[in-house]
C-alpha cells in the first residue's frame, strides 16, 4: 500500500483567538477585558479593545497550533 501524507490538525480554539499575518506575525487580543469593568479607567478599556502582536515564545506555540496559517 502507498503511504499515505499526515495531515495536521488545526487547534480550532487558537483559531478563534488568534490570526497570522501575510509577514507571519501573530495578532491576538489583551487579557482582563472581560469581566469587572466598572473598576477600569476607560482609557485601559480603549487599549484592552485593541488587537496586539504576540510576543516570540507565544508565537512560536501559536503556530505549532495553527499549521495552515488560519
Amino acid at each position: 500500500m502507498p503511504k499515505q501524507k499526515l495531515k495536521l490538525k488545526t487547534h480550532k480554539g487558537a483559531a478563534k483567538r488568534f490570526k497570522i499575518t501575510a509577514t507571519g506575525k501573530v495578532r491576538g487580543s489583551h487579557a482582563y477585558g472581560r469581566h469587572i469593568l466598572t473598576s477600569k479607567p476607560a482609557k485601559r478599556k480603549r487599549k484592552l479593545g485593541e488587537r496586539i502582536t504576540v510576543s516570540k515564545p507565544d508565537a512560536k506555540r501559536v503556530h505549532a497550533m495553527l499549521p495552515y496559517g488560519l
